[in-house]
């Protein structure tokens, strides 16, 4: 077994970027550009924070943990749960307030760079300090039970570990495949092309090197995350690499089998210079990037202005017997924010009766507010979520 950090090469696509993955590269960032074209901040910060809880449940659901979007946001709202549902629900939970913070990170200027150690250990720290007591401990096949310190990677001493068939670099050399791996991705940034690209290696390549105990998966998507939004293709948070990892292109079994195959070593002189195959590590990185590119499409579409607007409408129509109700909630979509008092200039009637419209919308849970006197901004019912959003959390297609 290779033990020099060579054996994780090639991380990168340096002589020559495949045209295919050149090419993807550049729609990507195209559609990207696009999402969420005419949405007011406010109303995209709202989506946003949706994405964030349909990317945890199926960064969770690629763990094998099916957790209901409703647990997830009654562990948001910090309201009791169910003994069966709490720890899951909490794991959940874990992982929005962590992409939360790197979203903000992102925003302020403040995130280290994705790849490195420093990010890596503080995503698995903070992730980790945020679980319930009883998924903080790894399961060994003869009962015994072992904690997980957050933020702490292998250590020499620490036993080997074995993922299915791959054999990750001993806990004795980790720190030196760590080094190289960060440096070698920081060379990606020299591009937006690359910078891209890199996401899908980085990606393999960590899971590769299997640096902590436990985690690993969660810490490479969120890392995966973290990349888009430094690549420049984050689309103000309305995408989610997660879902389409779990779902694949064809099949939900796609995402562990490209992983392996993306382990297989070298074959022959034609086949790159590296320790690993570099026409698996194309054949990874062409799905990957079409897997990001099929989710910014389906939420570009799901996120469209004139589509969600029409989808709300319609749902407000149907649910509230006040026919102005529509077109306030239009309206508030289309702002973002809403003073109350200019609910009567929107919807051209007495002030009572724009009132009224208010307080129904408000009651039904499709308007909110800080307070009872401050503007009013829109709302996602967990209730109607799926007629909202077709296909977020299930397999459905957008109405006509």
């Amino acid at each position: 077994m290779l033990e020099t950090p060579g054996r994780i090469e090639p991380c990168l696509f340096e002589e020559h970027i495949p045209a295919e993955l050149a090419d993807l590269s550049v729609e990507i960032q195209r559609e990207a550009s696009g999402l969420g074209q005419g949405l007011h901040p406010d109303s995209a910060a709202e989506l946003a924070d949706l994405v964030r809880m349909m990317n945890c449940y199926y960064s969770n659901l690629i763990e094998g943990h099916n957790t209901r979007p409703r647990d997830i946001e009654k562990a948001l709202a910090g309201t009791e749960l169910e003994e069966d549902t709490r720890p899951l629900a909490l794991e959940a939970r874990a992982h929005i307030i962590v992409q939360r913070a790197i979203d903000e990170m992102q925003r302020n200027g403040t995130m280290p760079v994705p790849t490195s150690v420093e990010f890596l250990a503080w995503v698995h720290q903070a992730f980790y300090d945020e679980m319930p007591k009883e998924l903080r401990v790894i399961e060994h096949p003869d009962g015994s039970q072992e904690p997980i310190v957050p933020g702490r990677m292998r250590q020499d001493g620490d036993s080997e570990v074995a993922v299915g068939r791959h054999h990750p670099p001993s806990s004795m050399r980790l720190s030196a495949f760590m080094d190289h791996f960060d440096k070698r991705f920081q060379i990606a940034a020299r591009s937006a092309s690359s910078r891209i690209i890199a996401i899908a290696s980085a990606h393999h390549r960590l899971n590769f090197i299997h640096p902590f105990p436990d985690g690993n998966g969660r810490v490479s998507r969120l890392m995966s995350h973290a990349m888009a939004l430094n690549a420049g293709i984050g689309g103000q948070g309305l995408w989610s690499i997660s879902r389409g990892l779990a779902r694949g292109l064809k099949d939900r079994g796609e995402y562990k089998q490209m992983m392996d195959h993306a382990d297989s070593p070298r074959h022959g002189d034609r086949d790159g210079r590296g320790n690993l195959s570099e026409a698996a590590l194309k054949t990874f990185s062409a799905w990957f990037l079409n897997v990001a590119l099929d989710q910014i499409t389906f939420s570009a579409k799901l996120f469209d202005l004139g589509g969600l607007d029409k989808r709300y409408q319609r749902l407000v129509a149907d649910t509230i017997d006040d026919k102005r109700a529509p077109d306030l909630i239009s309206a508030v979509l289309r702002h973002g924010a809403l003073d109350r008092g200019d609910a009567q200039i929107v919807l051209k009637t007495s002030e009572r009766t724009a009132r009224n419209t208010l307080k129904q919308l408000t009651t039904a849970g499709f308007l909110t507010s800080a307070s009872p006197k401050t503007p009013v901004r829109l709302a996602f019912p967990l209730d109607y979520r799926e007629r909202l959003f077709p296909n977020l959390f299930a397999d459905a297609d957008l109405p006509a």
